[in-house]
């Protein structure tokens, strides 16, 4: 760690974010498929033109980005380097970047993976990231330090909306508890006392129906893919998540990026999720 000033929490910042532009997250996905819909070569030049059309379209207006680090990683040195500039850009911008790595270790190895996205002398510096505790939630503890150190925040692998986690997520332990409410658990205790919102949130698919036997009040976000392509709507929000819908920060990127490379239609589409999510989740 480089920088001795005090950072305001991650958890903070967001809140400050969802009340200023709505709680908008826009996913910067650059895979094959989406690029050729675009007009855009499957290269670096398509991958560089692709996310530097996101961050000017939207950079001003929606509350966070979350690029997913594997369509940057497949092109090696340069899909890296792309990276880089658009986490540069997007926070320069006034955006909060959550970093989809979904990374998960043990020991020095998850130490090293949290210097990459949440060490502020890194290129690749992120206000959060998403991490697998899948290896057990005390191997996240480098991870979970780091954050509270450098003021990012991290959201946690808990209930997703791919169905196989299931297999995983609702397995219950010898006490009883499912391994979802796990997790949810050492969130709740991790942002305990935080004003006004917790730093280390969870992963949870707005897709999921009634989750009502979870408990979701973990005074922290609750990042919610599955809005528009895959099924799940805005007012779908408040059924799936209740009382704890005020945290949730609902993720869209097809419903949003299918609209590019236009860049009026890209800030229309945004708005009118926005708007929507607003609305739904006003409480």
């Amino acid at each position: 760690m480089t920088s001795q000033t005090p950072v305001t929490p991650f958890g903070a910042r967001l809140r400050a974010a969802m009340d200023a532009r709505g709680p908008l997250c826009v996913g910067i996905d650059p895979h094959a498929a989406l690029l050729d819909s675009w007009g855009l070569a499957d290269d670096i030049a398509g991958l560089e033109r692709f996310s530097r059309t996101v961050v000017e379209a939207l950079a001003d207006s929606v509350a966070v980005f979350k690029p997913q680090a594997a369509f940057f990683e497949r092109f090696g040195s340069r899909g890296v380097a792309v990276l880089e500039r658009t986490v540069a850009d997007a926070r320069a911008a006034g955006t909060l970047v959550v970093m989809d790595a979904k990374r998960g270790d043990i020991g020095s190895t998850m130490a090293a993976y949290a210097s990459a996205f949440l060490d502020p002398a890194s290129p690749l510096f992120s206000d959060a990231l998403t991490v697998s505790p899948y290896l057990g939630y005390g191997s996240l503890k480098p991870a979970v330090d780091l954050a509270r150190e450098s003021g990012a925040g991290l959201f946690v692998l808990a209930l997703t909306s791919n169905p196989e986690g299931a297999e995983v997520q609702r397995a219950v332990r010898e006490d009883g508890r499912s391994i979802g409410a796990t997790m949810l658990a050492h969130l709740a205790a991790e942002n305990a006392g935080a004003d006004p919102m917790g730093s280390f949130g969870a992963v949870v698919g707005a897709t999921l129906g009634d989750l009502s036997s979870f408990d979701l009040d973990i005074n922290g976000p609750l990042l919610a893919p599955g809005i528009g392509a895959q099924g799940a709507t805005a007012a779908d929000l408040p059924a799936v998540f209740g009382a704890a819908v005020g945290n949730v920060v609902p993720n869209v990127s097809r419903g949003v990026l299918k609209h590019g490379p236009d860049t009026a239609a890209l800030r229309a589409s945004a708005k009118r999720f926005a708007e929507e999510i607003r609305e739904a989740v006003a409480v």
